[in-house]
């Protein structure tokens, strides 16, 4: 019995720390990737609900690669959303995205 317990725990423990890494990561991605045309900040990610964020982060975030693909304004960005690393990490950003959403009522850390 004390065996399933310790495996229960280390589980949940894991699955804790893993998921706090992840808005990290996102964040991180986020500031280095994105404030190069969304200069406003990460104020930028309040602007949008959690549901549009979730809709555009589906199937690894192509709905926002295809949205800036199309800008001509977002060029700077078309060589990173067109790259393995934006469709491998994506899902590190949209827990950022969502997490940090309009009407989250989290703010990030100013890092």
């Amino acid at each position: 019995m004390s065996k399933f317990i310790f495996i229960v725990l280390s589980l949940a423990i894991f699955t804790l720390t893993s998921s706090n890494a992840a808005i990290y990561k996102g964040q991180r991605i986020f500031v280095k990737k994105c404030l190069k045309c969304h200069d406003s900040g990460q104020a930028f990610v309040a602007t949008y609900k959690m549901k549009k964020w979730k809709k555009w982060m589906k199937k690894k975030g192509k709905p926002l690669a295809d949205l800036h693909l199309k800008s001509k304004k977002a060029k700077k960005s078309h060589k990173y959303f067109k790259s393995k690393k934006y469709s491998k990490k994506s899902k590190h950003l949209k827990q950022f995205l969502v997490e940090y959403a309009k009407d989250s009522g989290n703010v990030p850390a100013c890092n």
